[in-house]
């Protein structure tokens, strides 16, 4: 009797374990995610410069080859559902929006050189159905 209610006070034991590193691993996961995403969303509706919407495009680019990200014929990078990502800026407000590729293939020291004192605004940011991770920036010249 003695035997039985120690081996079931050890599998308890052990099931209180499990249970809680799984719930510490699923809030680490929750804590990244939001960093993720709020390297961002703190630009949604915010007001920024040209540089830093460059340096958001080269950020967005350094993640896409840091996750082997593949691209189409155009060389703009394809959509995985789980962690791509894609930065459209609109330079004039009827005009159209420019993918972050077209940017850098023209040449972000140009971009800078244009646009760097010049206001944007995030209009959208959209995310992964997957992931829940940003998938898409918009930003809008002022």
């Amino acid at each position: 009797m003695k035997k039985q209610a120690i081996v079931i006070l050890i599998l308890l034991f052990v099931i209180v374990i499990i249970i809680a590193f799984a719930i510490a691993q699923n809030v680490s996961a929750e804590k990244d995610l939001f960093r993720y995403n709020e390297q961002y969303n703190k630009y949604l509706n915010g007001q920024v410069l040209g540089t830093e919407v460059a340096s958001l495009i080269n950020k967005a680019i350094n993640a896409n080859e840091k996750n082997n990200i593949e691209k189409d014929e155009k060389e703009y990078y394809i959509s995985n559902g789980s962690n791509s990502i894609k930065v459209y800026v609109k330079l004039e407000p009827e005009g159209e929006s420019f993918p972050m590729e077209r940017i850098n293939k023209l040449g972000m020291i140009e971009f800078v050189k244009n646009f760097s004192l010049i206001d944007f605004t995030c209009t959208e940011v959209k995310y992964h159905n997957e992931t829940n991770k940003v998938s898409e920036v918009y930003f809008e010249v002022l």
